[in-house]
């Protein structure tokens, strides 16, 4: 430390006639009618005005100013120079330091705020090599307000102002703010916005303190139009005509064509690009009503939705003609471009597990847009997998092989579809979608069993408004089918019944429903909430049409086997942002299944699985738990470790390193758990000792974030495995360290 110290000291560099400034104090004074707490709020709002900032330091060693000075050098190195460009600063002296003008910045604060006739003054404490800024402030009594009201305003705009004033943030016995008044403008701005005033902008409001009527720091507060106001800019306006180009092409003449005429409005098209009875209902705005700058932004918004249209181009047009002196009105233009109506893409993989399986695998996909000419998309995607897993010193490695063969089509309407009709007007922020999608896949474990499979869905998804979204799925299906199924797979099954159990649910038919509330998009809040909670559950409509079996064993609908459960889960994430980069993000998981009826387990895709790069990542994907049960004694490597209850819980503190490049550091913690003991999987039951069963690792993890492309990297290492014996559990060791790598963020 002391040679650190020694070499990281930059007193030796600072230049003969200048000394380095080091910052400043503030020192406020006021009577006593200010309050102690009051004074704090002054003196924090003051403090944002102190400049400089002076160089930063840690533990009194400047570290960016020793490599700015290192790199002043003749030949500083690569290594000088890289730390320089990274984390050096350029030093501040004392002769950067303007104190009659920070003084003045720190008067023209108080007086925004209402305390008029303060003052203010400064100096410099000075030693040999550094120097700091002293300020102090004398703050007058403030001057409050006796009331609010409008001066004489020209009709329609005075009553549509006076109408809203109730909504004032401006209060009696407030101190004099110039920031509240300038957010009162844009308040009352916002409200003509949407009341027709088209040509309306703040710049025209005026407010006037009048202090003449007292004696005693008092003012009345009134709000007037400037003389310059334009005549346009106080009448509302009123749309007349909507021209909307459902096929707009700056290339070619979309603007001369014949037009026809569709409640109220007139659409342009060569030939029939979009049904006009689909798409008007996107359409908000209507001939008649009064210009709205939140109807215009929504008409965009619902458009630009679809998914058919690369842009969305409202422009209003002034009937200059038609002007009067309480009414002027517009011509509404829609301009969209489509997107292309077909496109094609492939995808190469090249893919590596934890489990050893590596193998490529490609996939292709077709969209056709507008298919029916009323907004639908069709996505039809087929995929082949191959992987094999090579393990070292195992002779037989290459005979476990997986080959996957996948076919899949989505078709997404930008309505509702359903037997009784819903009107858009249900919908204000934006239509609901629906969605089918069918699939079927083969997957082929060499050695193993094949198993074919088949998922239908029908839903709905919706948003709400910016950040809240729905998604109700009333019908989902799904078939599996196994086959094939060796010798070796049948005793494993044969001696893990709880395995076997979930693996012969082959049918299984119900409703999902999801709630999601993304406050991760709000970028400019410092501190963010993510909401998602899941219901899904199956079987009980089935269960009406059930056949009874003589003998006991499950009933059975169309001849198959169908399972019967529910199953919810919460997730929660906290992000607190103490700047762009640097952010602390916390997430909380939970997550119940249970199984009845006709069923005893939940179905082996609907349980739950512990570890891996979106989990704790200090285990291997799916390898840890449930409970207490150690995988590591299973030889199976198909063997997966799933349960009905799942807890988990991530802490991790994000950071940048340089440009595009961000690093991590985190803790992770968590488990799965089966609510009923299982002779195969012992520990694996739930119990009051859960938070001793708990899997915990930390870690290190570099990320590359291209604007929102993410590819992670983390190192993780546990130090609290509960498979291990009581008392042998914290151990941490770097040897059983897991690397994941990733893409996007955990949460």
């Amino acid at each position: 430390m002391v040679l650190l110290c020694y070499a990281c000291s930059i007193t030796q560099y600072i230049p003969e006639d200048e000394r380095l400034y080091t910052g400043a104090t503030l020192e406020v004074e006021s009577d006593s009618t200010i309050s102690d707490k009051s004074k704090d709020v002054i003196k924090t709002n003051l403090n944002s005005v102190l400049n400089p900032e002076p160089n930063s330091n840690i533990l009194g060693m400047y570290l960016g100013l020793y490599f700015y000075y290192q790199n002043q050098k003749e030949h500083p190195g690569f290594i000088n120079r890289w730390l320089y460009k990274n984390f050096g600063e350029e030093p501040i002296y004392q002769s950067d330091v303007n104190p009659i003008e920070v003084e003045s910045l720190l008067i023209n604060r108080l007086d925004n705020r209402g305390f008029f006739y303060s003052s203010a003054s400064s100096e410099f404490i000075e030693d040999k090599k550094k120097a700091s800024a002293a300020y102090h402030v004398e703050v007058a009594q403030p001057y409050k307000m006796e009331s609010y009201a409008l001066d004489s305003l020209p009709q329609p705009i005075g009553s549509n102002i006076k109408a809203h004033l109730n909504k004032t943030v401006l209060k009696k016995d407030m101190c004099f703010d110039l920031p509240l008044m300038q957010l009162e403008r844009k308040r009352i701005d916002q409200s003509l916005k949407q009341r027709g005033y088209y040509n309306f902008n703040e710049r025209f409001l005026l407010f006037e303190a009048d202090t003449n009527q007292y004696k005693n720091k008092r003012f009345d507060l009134y709000l007037k139009l400037k003389e310059e106001t334009p005549k346009q800019a106080i009448v509302p306006y009123e749309i007349s005509r909507i021209n909307i180009y459902p096929h707009y092409n700056l290339e070619t003449d979309s603007l001369n064509v014949p037009a026809d005429t569709y409640n109220d409005k007139n659409y342009y098209q060569d030939e029939l690009y979009f049904k006009l009875k689909h798409l008007d209902p996107f359409i908000t705005l209507k001939k008649g009503q009064l210009y709205n700058a939140e109807t215009s932004k929504n008409t965009a918004r619902r458009l630009s939705q679809i998914g058919t249209y690369k842009f969305v181009n409202i422009q209003y047009k002034e009937i200059d003609s038609t002007l009067s002196d309480s009414l002027g009105h517009l011509e509404a233009n829609i301009y969209l471009s489509p997107l292309n109506k077909r496109s094609l893409q492939a995808e190469l993989q090249g893919v590596t597990k934890s489990n050893n399986f590596t193998g490529p695998a490609i996939s292709i996909s077709s969209i056709n847009r507008n298919l029916f000419k009323g907004g639908e998309t069709f996505k039809l995607s087929a995929k082949f997998g191959y992987e094999a897993q090579f393990t070292r010193g195992s002779q037989d490695s290459e005979k476990l092989s997986s080959t996957h063969l996948g076919i899949s089509g989505e078709l997404f309407f930008p309505r509702i579809i359903f037997p009784v009709k819903v009107g858009p007007h249900f919908f204000k922020y934006n239509i609901p979608k629906t969605k089918t999608s069918l699939s079927l896949d083969y997957l082929n474990r060499k050695e193993y069993y094949s198993l074919f499979s088949a998922t239908a869905l029908f839903g709905y998804t919706w948003d709400a408004n910016k950040l809240v979204t729905y998604e109700l799925n009333p019908i989902t299906v799904s078939y599996t089918k196994p086959s094939k199924i060796s010798d070796a797979f049948k005793q494993i099954l044969e001696d893990n019944p709880y395995m076997r159990d979930s693996f012969e649910q082959e049918f299984i038919s119900g409703l999902t429903f999801s709630f999601t509330y993304n406050g991760l998009l709000e970028t400019r809040k410092r501190n963010q909430i993510y909401f998602n909670a899941k219901l899904d559950i199956a079987g009980n409509t089935l269960s009406l049409l059930k056949k009874e079996q003589a003998d006991g064993s499950p009933n059975e609908i169309f001849g198959l086997e169908y399972a019967q459960y529910a199953k919810a889960d919460i997730d929660f994430y906290y992000h607190h942002k103490f700047n762009k980069d640097n952010i602390l993000a916390s997430r909380i998981f939970a997550g119940y299944g249970i199984a009845y009826g006709n069923s005893t387990l939940l179905p082996n895709v609907k349980q739950y699985f512990a570890g891996g790069p979106y989990s704790v990542r200090a285990f291997r994907i799916r390898s840890l738990g449930p409970g207490t049960f150690d995988g590591s004694t299973v030889s199976d490597t198909y063997f997966d470790q799933t349960g009905n209850i799942r807890l988990e819980a991530n802490l991790e503190y994000r950071f940048p390193i340089y440009s595009f490049l961000k690093g991590a550091a985190f803790v992770d913690a968590g488990n799965i758990w089966n609510s009923e003991e299982n002779p195969s999987l012992p520990g694996g039951k739930f119990s009051r000792s859960f938070m001793q069963e708990l899997g915990m690792g930390v870690g290190l993890g570099a990320r590359v974030d291209f604007q929102g492309f993410v590819i992670r990297v983390d190192l993780a290492t546990p130090f609290h495995n509960p498979a291990l014996p009581e008392g042998e559990r914290y151990n941490f060791d770097t040897q059983e360290s897991v690397l994941n790598f990733a893409i996007g963020y955990p949460f």
